[in-house]
């Protein structure tokens, strides 16, 4: 039952980021503070007529909070795992990256630090300009290939 209860979540949450993310969703949001200002000389700019907005809108921002972190997690494990792929595929990449985010703080510096120090590095040993050529590329996609094929 729980993992129904999520599945709506997520459903309604991809709705919501779609539709808040519209044009017509500024314009709504928009319009809204301009019949409120617009009603201010009509409620004497009342402490009532100040509260309707300010709880308005905190609640709908309480509320986006949820919905925006849902869908910043999806999008970071989605491009985490895409990444993960990439390291895993490529024969010359680092395996130790893949599940670099379980990383500490401290250890994400030590890394940053390296690569850091490697990309200074790289333009002394390496032709930034030359890139792989085509029959390369089909060398190492035939290598994958293979490899799978053994597996």
């Amino acid at each position: 039952m729980a993992q129904k209860k999520v599945h709506v979540f997520e459903k309604i949450s991809e709705k919501v980021v779609s539709a808040t993310g519209t044009p017509w969703a500024f314009i709504l949001a928009l319009s809204t503070i301009i019949v409120w200002g617009i009603t201010g000389p009509i409620f004497k700019y009342s402490d009532t007529w100040q509260l309707v907005i300010n709880t308005g809108t905190t609640i709908i921002t309480f509320l986006m909070v949820f919905i925006i972190q849902k869908s910043q997690n999806k999008d970071s494990k989605s491009i985490q795992l895409k990444l993960n792929e990439l390291i895993a595929a490529t024969k010359t990449a680092s395996n130790r990256l893949i599940d670099v985010e379980s990383l500490s703080e401290e250890e994400l510096n030590t890394l940053r630090q390296f690569y850091t120090k490697l990309a200074l590095e790289t333009p002394k040993h390496l032709d930034l300009k030359h890139s792989h050529s085509i029959e390369e590329a089909i060398d190492n996609i035939e290598d994958k290939v293979e490899a799978f094929k053994k597996s």
